[in-house]
């Protein structure tokens, strides 16, 4: 079964706003069985809209759209669903009459008519009850195509998927597995991974696919099974996992588990009851924001120091100025103080350091764009890593994150 996703909104098209929206469903579909066949991006625009929705029922057999459901006369999705089916009538929903009310009545915001909108449906409708917001989620089934109206608002949108939409798709269709294993590799680039492995890559089953997912410093391989039998189709992915592991065993970290690096690098602190702080110079506090992106981070992280200048690095940090003077702010003995500096002030198991020039200029050193010393201590060891990301600075900036981050998981481990 194809579904597509179809995103409304100009906030999206110039670029005001990210479409994460896409990307979330998109994963939860496919973690039932459905392939997303295409995502689409449309304007605010009743013609377009239609145009879009005739043009996705004749390639798929789910559809769903997320924005423009608000009461203002901006949000004209509803009404642009009714016309697409003909549906000239519409039904008020007391419930979300009621609701609606309610989440007002919270916020000691008074009620208004124009509210009163957003409970009326198109009577060819299912109501999907969105108990997170004002805006009801629809459900039509019209020649063999469902389509699915949601709210755009993402907190409100999972909760439509997650309590609505996914099972109400799952007992529509029958639906085969798809089952993924990606392998995280490093050290290595996509082109020189291919050569290595182009006899097994060959060789795959028709049900099996591979495919290659570069990023800043790593490539993962993702291999994709889909059929009716999971049994086979897991007994099959493990036996080509343990091929690669076989052909590449130098450059594999590990199976991605559908979790960021962060998250590793903290469910690792976490069961060895261990504590880190990060000094950041070039990063500006980056690897400190991704490590606390993930819920829970206090039991691990203790804090960070952002020395983006020397006087910071021997203020905060104790670095000494003959070592900056000597080596300059972009060396490895510098990124080695730091590391010593914030691991001793905040008394964590673990520290990392990074310093370098992520470009456009090298702020009075001798040292090329690109280079970044990486240092990472831990009540056992110390080391320093070199590394020249190239340019432009927000690619350097990027892959000093990432490459910290692959670090601290290997060290950890």
């Amino acid at each position: 079964m194809n579904a597509e996703i179809i995103t409304i909104g100009d906030e999206i098209l110039i670029g005001q706003i990210v479409d994460t929206n896409s990307q979330w469903i998109g994963k939860q579909l496919n973690k039932i069985g459905v392939s997303v066949y295409q995502i689409t991006s449309i304007q605010d625009d009743k013609q377009h809209i239609l145009n879009a929705l005739k043009e996705a029922q004749d390639r798929v057999g789910i559809v769903i759209l997320t924005g423009g459901l608000g009461p203002t006369k901006d949000d004209i999705t509803k009404k642009t669903i009714a016309e697409f089916f003909h549906d000239t009538e519409h039904i008020e929903y007391p419930q979300v009459v009621t609701h609606i009310q309610g989440l007002f009545k919270k916020i000691n915001h008074p009620f208004k008519e124009i509210q009163r909108t957003q409970a009326k449906l198109p009577s060819k409708a299912t109501l999907l009850m969105n108990n997170f917001g004002t805006a009801p989620g629809m459900w039509f089934y019209e020649n063999k195509t469902v389509f699915v109206s949601l709210p755009g608002v993402p907190y409100e949108m999972k909760g439509l998927v997650s309590n609505e939409v996914l099972p109400r798709i799952q007992k529509q269709f029958k639906l085969p597995f798809i089952i993924h294993k990606t392998i995280m590799t490093y050290g290595q680039g996509e082109s020189t991974i291919a050569e290595r492995i182009e006899d097994f890559e060959n060789k795959l089953p028709a049900f099996i696919k591979l495919a290659y997912l570069p990023s800043f410093g790593r490539v993962r391989l993702r291999l994709s099974a889909k059929g009716d039998n999971k049994k086979v189709l897991e007994k099959e992915l493990d036996e080509k996992v343990n091929e690669l592991y076989q052909l590449i065993p130098e450059i594999i970290t590990g199976l991605d588990d559908d979790a960021s690096l962060e998250k590793r690098v903290g469910d690792l602190l976490k069961m060895r009851n261990k504590t880190i702080a990060t000094a950041e110079s070039l990063t500006g506090g980056k690897i400190a924001s991704t490590l606390v992106s993930i819920a829970g981070a206090s039991a691990y992280f203790k804090g960070s120091f952002i020395t983006y200048c020397a006087e910071t690095k021997i203020n905060l940090l104790d670095v000494s100025q003959e070592t900056i003077k000597k080596h300059t702010v972009v060396s490895k003995e510098v990124a080695l103080e730091m590391a010593r500096g914030a691991k001793q002030k905040l008394q964590t198991n673990y520290a990392i350091a990074v310093t370098g020039n992520a470009g456009p200029t090298s702020d009075n050193n001798d040292k090329s764009l690109g280079l970044v010393y990486i240092a990472f201590i831990s009540d056992e060891k110390e080391c320093v890593q070199e590394f020249n990301f190239g340019q432009p600075r927000e690619k350097v900036i990027n892959r000093t994150v990432s490459k910290s981050l692959e670090i601290l998981q290997k060290e950890i481990l």
